[in-house]
């Protein structure tokens, strides 16, 4: 959509639709790494949960994943925006949506987890008034083949929030 701004320039404001994986469609295994480097650890949940793709026009910018826990609470497995694309705000975009979704449902609450190295994804979620619940000790080291490395600190434990809505 065009908008006039001041001096008579215009500019567009982004455009975005969030569509379910259609049956048969590939998973965006690279997009999910970014957010989940082990393939394992991916398989794990992949099967049993819900895939979202968010577009910008034809582009595909970023991924959720969204899983029932029970019949109150999901958890958002993995969110991934593309890295070109990460700083524009299309992970508020995408855990709006979560929040929406889960919230139609009749959800009462919603879980995020991340790594204990992931300070950018810690800030956003806190942000978007998720709160720190649980912290899982040495789940990275126990779980995952390689070590994962961000910001310069190994990631050894999980950060569970949650949200209610």
């Amino acid at each position: 959509m065009l908008h006039l701004i001041s001096g008579g320039a215009f500019f567009m404001e982004p455009t975005f639709n969030i569509r379910a994986l259609g049956e048969g469609e590939a998973y965006p295994l690279d997009l999910l790494r970014l957010a989940d480097p082990d393939q394992a650890v991916l398989k794990s949940y992949l099967f049993d949960s819900e895939l979202f793709l968010l577009y910008e026009s034809s582009l595909l910018i970023g991924v959720l994943v969204l899983k029932s826990l029970n019949r109150d609470e999901y958890e958002v497995m993995n969110i991934a925006i593309q890295e070109v694309e990460q700083g524009k705000g299309w992970g508020k975009v995408l855990l709006r949506f979560a929040l929406e979704e889960v919230k139609q449902r009749k959800a009462k609450a919603l879980w995020i987890a991340t790594g204990n190295s992931s300070i950018g994804q810690l800030a956003l979620y806190q942000k978007m008034g998720f709160e720190m619940a649980e912290i899982r000790h040495n789940h990275f080291l126990l779980n995952y083949s390689e070590p994962i490395w961000e910001n310069g600190i190994q990631c050894k434990h999980m950060v569970r929030l949650k949200r209610e809505v």
